[in-house]
């Protein structure tokens, strides 16, 4: 069965095995796409590959640390910002602060309440993905709402298809940002599901005539040689 390309992607990264199962089952059955690497250093292949909407990062590894890995990822454009829970069985102020000022967006000390985390990743997901945990989303005048899948523009209803609304969402919660073919397609059908690059721009000319069904300048702008962007 293919994950829902809807849904956020979590990179779990745990060196220990039991605890990382655990993560993937759990972060699985509230609907996350989930992958993991058992080191930094497997971690940072998975990022290079796909870039998650969120990481929960062990700081103890062998190798390449959690914290070490934080750090990297901060500073580039890219994933500066991911958010990354860290994990940790270091429990001082001090630790604490250090996680946290090294780029860590929340800090959970071992052992935790699986509950706990859960609402710890919708939190953070809420910020940077809030179609995908029932969010309403803005932008000029077009509202999009993820709960009841319906969207807006000037008041007026605009029908979109599956495909169309994804599309939508994924602009509307990341405005001015250039999406490459690639990442589309990674973001709106799924990195298991294979279609062609060319599919995206028909899908993105389905989106801008109905987005213009009402009238309006059209919001979406193309950039040549890298992708489209909203606004």
């Amino acid at each position: 069965m293919s994950a829902n390309p809807d849904q956020p992607l979590i990179l779990v990264v745990e060196d220990e095995d039991a605890q990382r199962e655990v993560l993937v089952y759990n972060l699985t059955a509230e609907g996350y796409r989930v992958i993991a690497a058992a080191d930094g250093d497997q971690a940072m292949e998975r990022i290079a590959e796909e870039t998650p909407d969120l990481l929960v990062l062990d700081w103890m590894m062998p190798g390449l640390s959690g914290i070490e890995i934080c750090r990297r990822l901060k500073t580039r454009e890219a994933t500066a910002n991911m958010p990354i829970i860290m994990l940790s069985a270091r429990s001082e102020e001090a630790d604490r602060v250090r996680g946290l000022e090294t780029g860590a967006d929340d800090y959970v000390v071992k052992p935790f309440s699986v509950a706990e985390l859960l609402a710890r990743v919708r939190a953070s997901l809420r910020r940077v993905r809030p179609a995908s945990v029932g969010g309403r989303l803005t932008f000029q005048d077009i509202v999009l709402d993820s709960e009841t899948h319906k969207v807006t523009r000037a008041d007026k209803p605009i029908k979109l298809g599956p495909t169309e609304f994804r599309l939508l969402a994924t602009f509307m919660e990341r405005p001015g940002r250039v999406f490459s073919r690639d990442q589309l397609l990674d973001r709106v059908w799924g990195r298991d599901i294979y279609v062609d690059s060319r599919t995206v721009d028909v899908h993105v000319g389905r989106l801008r005539k109905a987005l213009g069904e009402h009238g309006g300048e059209d919001p979406l702008r193309t950039v040549r040689g890298a992708g489209y962007a909203l606004g």
